[in-house]
Parts: structure tokens; C-alpha cells; sequence
């Protein structure tokens, strides 16, 4: 039986995933305004923490655990279970520029468009949990944490920051005041503990299913980059330079630059 505390552990290291969303807003203290190409570099850079923390953290942790075809398995499951939740939600896409006008019926569907995006890196947060309390880890906060835990919510958060930024450009150009900005990028991404304790209490009560676990979160992981966040940063910066590519690719490469010595720590 898994103690309370320890998804109250889970659910806060969730919760600091969301809260990082906010830092994106914060340059808009600042600055009136970010640059295509400083937009495109954002993408890039978080598309690269997540390839890295897929790859080198949740994959290779999998592989440890189970068998490629167990990988695999789950990794194919995490895409279409991604694939089919955006289909649904298709007719419902929402405009950050919305959130600040919206109703309550209005924001409980802004939520469930956001739930898919962003719930498998709650999903993510939470398998990487699954010794927590077990030998092998690191003592924080009176709890023997996994150093894969730690490694993906680092990875989870520092990717939320540009999330937090290109959420909060249109608002920015409504007038929206800047400390709403920081609410309305951390509510973008409030599914992300609710996912993570999910996933926690899945994978402790079937560990069997751990390898597959691992896939799932890698596979949705890795398709949203391929099929949203390199599109967005070239749609972004199709009048720059080569169409913002070099840009896009210097944004990934310092992304993987910055996880990948993290992952072998």
C-alpha cells in the first residue's frame, strides 16, 4: 500500500512542472515583445529537453525494465492515445487570447484541450516516480527519490518555460495584465500533476506494466515535438533565414546540450 505522502510527493513535484510554466510569461516584465527568432530558438529548445529526457531518461530507464517490444509497445499506445484525443478535440482547438474572456463552460473545454497536451508530460513525471521510496535513489524531503524522478521534472519544467512564453505572446498583445499572463500559463498546464499521480498509482499497483508505462510517455512525448512543436517553431519562422531551420536546430541541439550530461549524473 503507497502512503498518502507519497502522492502528495508526486502530485507537488507536478505541481512545480505547472508552476515553471508561469516563468514564461516573465520576460514580458521586461520586454514588450519576443522576436520570431527568439521564438523559434524557445521551440527549439524545448523540443530538444524533450527528446533528451525521452530518449535518455524515460526510454533507456524502460529498457531496463522491460524488453524493446514492451518499449515499443507503449510507446505506440502513448501516439495514438495522443492522436485520437486531438481528433476529438479538433473542432475545439483554443486560442490562448480566449482564456482571459472565456466563461466557466468556456474554461472547462480550454481545460480539456490543454489536458491533451500536456498530460502526458504529467504522465511522464509520475512514471519516473515509480521507486520512489525504494534503495537506489536520493534523500529529499525525508523521501529516497529516484534520480529519474529528478531528472524529469527538471526536464519537465525547464521545457514549460517556453510553453509559458508562446501562451502568453497573444495575451500579451491583448492588453492582458502580465501577472494574469503568469496565471493563464500556469493554468495551461495544471494537468500535469493530476497526470503525474495517475501515472504513480498505476505503475506502483501493475509494475508490470512499468516498461510499458515508460514507452507511453516516451512515444506521446516525442510525437507531440514531430507533430506540433518543430511545426509551430518553422510556421513561426518561415520569413526568417532559411525558414528559421538553423535557428530551430541550434534551439535543439542546446536543448539536448543542457540534458543529456543530466541524464548520466
Amino acid at each position: 500500500m503507497v502512503a498518502l505522502d507519497a502522492y502528495a510527493f508526486v502530485f507537488v513535484a507536478g505541481l512545480i512542472t505547472a508552476l515553471a510554466t508561469g516563468i514564461g510569461a516573465l520576460p514580458f516584465f521586461f520586454f514588450d515583445a519576443i522576436s520570431d527568432r527568439g521564438n523559434v530558438a524557445l521551440w527549439g529548445f524545448a523540443s530538444g529537453i524533450m527528446l533528451s529526457a525521452s530518449l535518455f531518461g524515460l526510454i533507456q530507464e524502460g529498457l531496463a525494465e522491460g524488453t524493446p517490444a514492451e518499449i515499443g509497445i507503449g510507446m505506440l499506445a502513448g501516439v495514438v492515445l495522443v492522436v485520437l484525443a486531438h481528433d476529438v478535440l479538433t473542432d475545439a482547438e483554443i486560442d490562448p487570447r480566449e482564456y482571459a474572456e472565456a466563461d466557466f463552460k468556456k474554461l472547462l473545454l480550454i481545460l480539456g484541450v490543454l489536458t491533451v497536451h500536456s498530460f502526458p508530460e504529467g504522465i511522464a513525471v509520475g512514471v519516473s516516480f515509480a521507486d520512489l521510496g525504494l534503495e537506489g535513489g536520493t534523500a529529499l524531503f525525508g523521501f529516497t527519490v529516484p534520480l529519474l524522478a529528478v531528472f524529469m521534472t527538471v526536464a519537465i519544467s525547464i521545457h514549460n518555460v517556453p510553453e509559458g512564453t508562446a501562451i502568453s505572446i497573444p495575451l500579451r498583445a491583448m492588453g492582458v495584465s502580465k501577472w494574469k499572463m503568469v496565471w493563464w500559463s500556469v493554468f495551461s498546464s495544471l494537468p500535469q500533476p493530476i497526470g503525474a499521480v495517475i501515472a504513480f498509482a498505476f505503475v506502483r499497483y501493475a509494475r508490470e506494466f512499468l516498461p510499458y508505462g515508460f514507452g507511453f510517455a516516451a512515444g506521446a512525448m516525442i510525437y507531440l515535438v514531430c507533430s506540433e512543436f518543430i511545426p509551430e517553431a518553422l510556421e513561426t519562422g518561415s520569413d526568417l533565414p532559411h525558414g528559421g531551420r538553423r535557428i530551430l536546430g541550434g534551439g535543439v541541439a542546446l536543448g539536448a546540450a543542457l540534458m543529456v550530461p543530466l541524464a548520466y549524473l
